[in-house]
């Protein structure tokens, strides 16, 4: 089954790379910017890079904030990456503008004193805390990469799936609640572990994107 979907596109994404990710795997999106393209997507895709207030900002310019709250309190599917995972979040300590509060939580930013730098950027393996359509739990370890200086910290233990070392602590590296997940690294750009998490997860849309708890 094709799958219709939409790449939010609010000037702070790492559009070209996740397309070209979704090519490979077969499936092509729509860049959507305005709320009249939202028509006939089956899911989107919220990416990001940068800082969270500007983000906030850019994505209220676009008019499509009321549009993501109400496709993600129907519960209908979005992937989150990146600095698009925190702004699913309500707030963050990089900024004073609130998220989109779709998952009850703050982003934090990384812990000083860790023996890591700030940021973290670079290889990691993932440890699981349960499962979504993103992970495999006959590989429990995938290397993946990341590029932040904060991380989120979810109210509910329950929506972590899955947390990365930062020096002698874990931080968030995937959450999901529903049809609602996001990831903190790149899939796009985690060579063959990213690409296979894309695959299950446009694999989960085609089967009917079962609500995860």
């Amino acid at each position: 089954m094709s799958l219709n979907l939409g790449l939010i596109d609010y000037g702070m994404g790492n559009l070209h790379s996740v397309e070209k990710c979704l090519e490979r795997l077969g499936e092509s999106c729509r860049l959507i910017n305005d709320a009249d393209q939202l028509d006939g997507i089956d899911a989107l895709i919220l990416p990001g890079v940068g800082a969270f207030d500007p983000a906030m900002a850019n994505l209220r310019a676009t008019g499509l904030v009321p549009h993501l709250l109400r496709w993600g309190h129907d519960n209908r599917p979005l992937l989150g990456i990146c600095l698009g995972l925190q702004l699913l979040f309500e707030h963050s300590d990089e900024g004073s503008d609130p998220g989109l509060g779709l998952l009850a939580g703050r982003v934090k930013r990384l812990p000083s004193g860790s023996g890591e730098r700030i940021p973290h950027m670079g290889w990691a393996p993932l440890r699981h805390h349960g499962n979504c359509p993103l992970l495999n739990s006959d590989v429990p370890s995938e290397w993946v990469y990341f590029v932040h200086s904060y991380a989120a910290v979810p109210t509910d233990r329950n929506d972590l799936k899955a947390t990365a070392a930062f020096g002698d602590q874990e931080v968030t590296a995937v959450v999901w609640k529903g049809r609602l997940g996001a990831c903190q690294f790149h899939p796009e750009k985690s060579s063959d572990a990213g690409e296979q998490m894309l695959r299950r997860w446009l694999t989960w849309l085609q089967r009917g994107a079962e609500p995860i708890r």
